[in-house]
């Protein structure tokens, strides 16, 4: 059975996350565990957490079909010590926002050397970080998303992914998010069956298809190889309705959360509907 959901508010308390979700008619959602424009936030009321795990379990919500994100504030690969610092700290707060909330995985931007560092000493760092946190934490898996390549971002590359996997030492505790716009953006093709499957052949090969746990449904504005970070609704953009359809049909993304970061939040119930439907399409 396909996930689809979308990344939704958080808005009047991280309880309405679910609600949200439901009224979209999602089967999965992401969602930020606090203000991600801050670097620091309220602690979780006992009152909000019980909430939020009471609407989980009403709306048919398990931990493995919901995604949070970290804070786009965090660089766990900073070259700049007090930044590192800030951003480590910000990053364990989030994993013990997890494990409150019941949830079992955290999404997150690698991060950027900043043309400071080489991106080698950058993924070490990013490593070193991660390390960190797990050893802080339990039973909460860093689920790292690969980027469009952007300035200086880690993560475009499958081979910058692998190398992060790799560096990670609790193998068991470590996940990738596929992001469509990314990949593409990236200089992965994905618009038709056989393009799609070439780029699955070779993330298998070089990271390897155990670490996928989740992806990020979203269209790009800008053409292949642009590395350019620009999101685009289902179907209009450069990639186009193909690849969905063959993402909707294909096994490997079943039971997995498929979220929608596309640019009309009011457009995403449509978008969820439009998808479910393509499910039965063919590709």
């Amino acid at each position: 059975m396909k996930r689809i959901g979308a990344h939704v508010s958080i808005a009047g308390g991280i309880e309405n996350a679910p609600l949200q979700a439901s009224r979209i008619g999602a089967k999965a959602f992401a969602l930020f565990t606090r203000n991600q424009r801050q670097w620091k936030a309220p602690a979780l009321s006992a009152a909000s957490i019980d909430a939020f795990r009471k609407n989980c379990s009403d709306g048919g919500y398990l931990p493995e079909h919901i995604l949070p994100h970290d804070s786009y504030l965090i660089n766990l690969g900073s070259p700049e010590s007090d930044k590192l610092e800030r951003s480590r700290t910000a990053f364990f707060d989030e994993m013990m926002r997890i494990e409150q909330l019941g949830l079992s995985m955290l999404n997150f931007h690698p991060g950027s050397h900043l043309n400071r560092i080489n991106p080698d000493e950058c993924i070490r760092l990013i490593a070193e970080s991660v390390n960190m946190a797990l050893d802080r934490s339990n039973g909460v898996t860093a689920v790292i998303e690969n980027t469009a390549g952007q300035g200086s971002n880690i993560g475009r590359s499958f081979e910058e992914l692998a190398m992060l996997a790799e560096l990670i030492e609790d193998k068991t505790r470590v996940g990738i998010c596929l992001d469509t716009c990314h990949l593409f953006a990236g200089g992965y093709d994905i618009r038709t069956k056989d393009a799609l499957e070439k780029t699955i052949t070779e993330f298998d090969r070089i990271v390897g298809l155990h670490y996928l746990k989740a992806m990020h449904l979203n269209d790009a504005r800008q053409q292949l190889g642009s590395r350019l970070d620009r999101h685009e609704c289902i179907g209009r953009g450069a990639i186009g309705k193909e690849a969905f359809t063959c993402i909707m049909r294909h096994p490997l993304f079943d039971e997995m959360p498929l979220i929608l970061e596309t640019p009309n939040s009011d457009g995403w119930a449509d978008e969820i509907k439009m998808l479910y439907g393509w499910a039965g399409a063919e590709c």
